[in-house]
């Protein structure tokens, strides 16, 4: 038996094998959730944290776990590998990308563990909810390249909030940048009153690298975001929508708690032409 490969409940598993199939799975797990909830991601911490959920994955080796401990141990993980590939953000949003992430992951097991039930292919297993194929590595990347693409068709059929158009905008005040995701609204029409420049509107949450409290503030009225009422509006510096500056007057409205789901701002359609 060589060095890498232990016996486990009579098996033989490669250590290798196990560390790589996880980190590509969890790495295809990951893009679904940032696809799925349109987070805005680079890919090198995506593939930090599927290296990390494949260092994860060697709890397999230490015997089955009780419920009671294998849930909790499920979850933090969950976390971590969340934490690590999408970054900081706001409790609410990050309890709704770590629960996402475990949905997605428990799916996938649970079809596993399904086809090892009525299956029984040979060479396949789970063992403390970490997924264990002896098979070739190219056969492994076309299952889990066919699963994230029916994810992705998925998407598209659901529509909904997560097949909104989006971009990604970048606003600067007094050498302070902020990036975030925001949905193109056509219905989106609202301006600063006395200038008419239009208004990108945005949850206060996802501001958090601006210090805008000594900012020159501008009131907004606005009728249309679940009621009548007022948003802080401040002029940046500049704006960057999707790597393109956009000219003329442009102001970011501030609210809190008026947009639900994982994208909290919104941009007028005209700013895109």
């Amino acid at each position: 038996m060589p060095p890498y490969a232990i016996i486990y409940n009579g098996d033989c598993v490669y250590i290798d094998v196990l560390l790589t199939v996880n980190i590509i799975i969890d790495f295809f797990l990951l893009l679904c959730v940032k696809r799925l909830l349109n987070i805005r991601a680079k890919n090198r911490r995506i593939i930090l944290a599927s290296v990390l959920g494949g260092v994860f994955s060697l709890i397999a080796l230490i015997p089955k776990l009780p419920l009671p401990i294998n849930l909790p141990i499920d979850i933090l993980t969950a976390a971590a590998l969340v934490f690590t590939a999408f970054g900081k953000c706001a409790p609410k949003m990050f309890f709704r990308r770590t629960a996402v992430y475990f949905a997605v992951s428990f799916s996938f097991c649970g079809i596993m563990v399904f086809i090892i039930s009525v299956f029984h292919p040979k060479g396949m297993a789970v063992y403390n909810d970490s997924v264990y194929f002896d098979i070739s590595p190219v056969l492994l990347i076309i299952i889990t390249l066919i699963s994230y693409y029916m994810l992705r068709i998925f998407k598209r059929i659901t529509k909904g909030e997560i097949g909104k158009n989006t971009c990604v905008v970048e606003v600067d005040f007094n050498g302070q940048c902020e990036s975030f995701v925001a949905a193109v609204d056509t219905g989106c029409n609202l301006r600063e009153p006395f200038s008419g420049g239009y208004v990108i509107i945005a949850e206060k949450e996802i501001l958090q690298n601006l210090r805008l409290n000594g900012a020159k503030m501008r009131i907004i009225p606005y009728g249309s975001l679940g009621g009548n009422g007022i948003l802080r509006g401040y002029k940046p510096d500049y704006v960057v929508i999707d790597g393109k500056a956009v000219g003329g007057e442009v102001y970011l409205g501030v609210c809190e708690n008026a947009l639900n789901g994982e994208i909290k701002a919104l941009v007028p359609f005209e700013l895109m032409k």
